[in-house]
C-alpha cells in the first residue's frame, strides 16, 4: 500500500488554481462564438460546427495526454499544449468571416483544452489522499469555472466600453499565455509535492475495460450527459437571451457566481454526504433549472434565478461525480478513470453544440430546450436507479 501524499501547500495549490483560471478564459471565450459569427453573417449552426470541431481533436488529446504526462510531466505538457489555446483565441479574433479556417482553430482549441482539462485533475489526484480528492477537485473546478465564466463577461464588458467582441478573444489569449508560463514554472514544484512518482497515467485498452466494467462507468456517463446540458445552454446563450429580451451577461454572472460559490463554499459539506444521494438531489436541481429556462424565464430576475439554479445543480453535481469516478475505479486505474471521465465530458460539451445549433436553426430555441431537458431527465434517472439498486441490495452498500 503506497504512502499517502502529504497535504499540498496552500501557496503551491493557489498558484496551480490561478494558472488554471487563466487557461480557462480561452475556452470561456468560445461562448461568444455565436455572437461573433452572427456579426459576420453566420448562424448558430455555423457556430456549433466550430465548437464541435474541437470534439475531434479532444479525442486525440485525451488519448495522448497520459503518455505526455509520463514522458514530460503533467504541468509541462499542459504548458506546451496551452500554447494552442493562445493560438486558438487569436485565430478566432483575427479570422475574417466564418469559413473553414475557424474550424482549424476549433481543432487547436480542442487539443489544448483537452490536455489541460484531462491532466489537471490527475495532478490533483497525485497531490492529495483519496479522502481529500473531492475537496481539491472542487477547488480546481471552481477556478476553472471562474475562468470559463469570465470569458463571456469580457465580451459583455468590451461591448459596454465600445470595443468589438474580438477584444475578449485577445484578452483571453493574453491570459492563457500567462497561464502557460505559470504551468511551465510550476512543473518541478508539483513533481516534488507528490510521492507517487511511479504512477502511470497513460490509457490502455485493458485499463479502459477495467474502468468501464466497474461502477465508475456511471459517473463517466453522467458527466457526458451533463456536458451536453452545459454545452448546449452555454454555447447559445447569446441567442437564447435575444429571444427572451434579456442580457446574456446575467446568465454568466448568475451561473458562474453560483457554481463558484457552490464549489468553494458548499462543496466541502456536500462531499461529506452520501455521494449517490447528493448526485440525485443536485442533478434533479439541474433538471429543474432547465424547466425554468424553458417555461418560466420572462424577465431579468427569472433569468438570473434559472442561471443560479443551473450553477448550483450542475456545478456541485460535477464535483460529486468527479470524486465518484476517481474513487469507484478499480485499484491502480484512477488516472485512467479520470481520462475517460474527461473524454465523456468532451463528447457532450463539444459534440452536442453541433446538434444544438442545427436544432435552433431548423426547429427553434424551444425545441433545443426540450431536448436538453430530456437529457437532464436521463441524467437524473441514472442516480435514481443507482439508489434503488443499492436499496434492493443492501449488502452492496459498503462497495458503493
Amino acid at each position: 500500500m503506497s504512502t499517502a501524499p502529504p497535504q499540498v501547500s496552500s501557496k503551491l495549490f493557489g498558484l496551480f488554481c490561478l494558472a488554471s483560471y487563466l487557461l480557462s478564459l480561452s475556452y470561456g471565450s468560445t461562448f461568444l462564438l455565436s455572437l461573433l459569427i452572427g456579426s459576420r453573417g453566420g448562424n448558430e449552426h455555423d457556430a456549433g460546427s466550430v465548437i464541435s470541431a474541437a470534439m475531434l481533436s479532444t479525442f486525440a488529446a485525451v488519448m495522448v495526454s497520459g503518455h505526455l504526462s509520463d514522458l514530460l510531466g503533467a504541468a509541462r505538457s499542459i504548458a506546451l499544449f496551452g500554447v494552442l489555446l493562445v493560438a486558438a483565441s487569436l485565430g478566432f479574433a483575427l479570422t475574417p468571416g466564418f469559413g473553414h479556417l475557424l474550424l482549424f482553430f476549433g481543432l487547436l482549441l480542442g487539443l489544448g483544452w483537452g490536455v489541460f482539462y484531462t491532466l489537471g485533475p490527475i495532478i490533483v489526484a497525485s497531490l492529495v489522499t483519496p479522502a481529500q480528492r473531492a475537496k481539491y477537485f472542487a477547488l480546481l473546478s471552481g477556478s476553472m469555472m471562474t475562468g470559463i465564466g469570465s470569458g463571456p463577461l469580457l465580451g459583455r464588458a468590451a461591448s459596454a466600453l465600445g470595443y468589438p467582441v474580438t477584444a475578449a478573444f485577445y484578452l483571453a489569449a493574453l491570459a492563457s499565455l500567462i497561464g502557460v508560463l505559470l504551468f511551465w514554472r510550476l512543473d518541478s514544484q508539483l513533481k516534488n509535492a507528490h510521492t507517487n512518482s511511479a504512477a502511470v497515467s497513460r490509457i490502455s485498452w485493458g485499463a479502459a475495460k477495467q474502468v468501464l466494467a466497474s461502477k465508475a462507468l456511471f459517473p463517466i456517463i453522467m458527466v457526458g450527459l451533463g456536458g451536453c446540458v452545459f454545452g448546449g445552454l452555454s454555447s447559445f446563450q447569446t441567442s437564447y437571451a435575444t429571444s427572451r429580451s434579456v442580457d446574456y451577461s446575467l446568465f454568466f454572472f448568475g451561473f458562474m457566481g453560483a457554481a463558484i460559490s457552490g464549489r468553494m463554499l458548499i462543496a466541502r459539506f456536500v462531499v461529506k454526504r452520501d455521494p449517490l444521494r447528493a448526485s440525485c438531489l443536485l442533478s434533479g436541481l439541474m433538471m429543474g433549472s432547465i424547466v425554468l429556462f424553458g417555461f418560466v424565464v420572462d424577465s431579468s430576475f427569472t433569468y438570473l434565478l434559472a442561471a443560479v439554479t443551473l450553477g448550483v445543480g450542475y456545478g456541485l453535481t460535477y464535483t460529486v461525480i468527479n470524486g465518484l469516478a476517481a474513487n469507484e475505479a478499480p485499484t491502480g486505474t484512477t488516472a485512467q478513470a479520470l481520462l475517460l471521465f474527461s473524454l465523456s465530458y468532451f463528447i457532450g460539451v463539444f459534440g452536442f453544440p453541433l446538434l444544438a445549433g442545427k436544432i435552433i436553426v431548423e426547429h427553434g430555441m424551444s425545441t433545443l430546450l426540450l431536448t436538453v431537458l430530456l437529457i437532464a431527465v436521463l441524467n437524473w434517472l441514472i442516480t435514481v436507479g443507482r439508489l434503488l439498486w443499492r436499496r434492493a441490495s443492501p449488502q452492496t452498500l459498503q462497495h458503493v
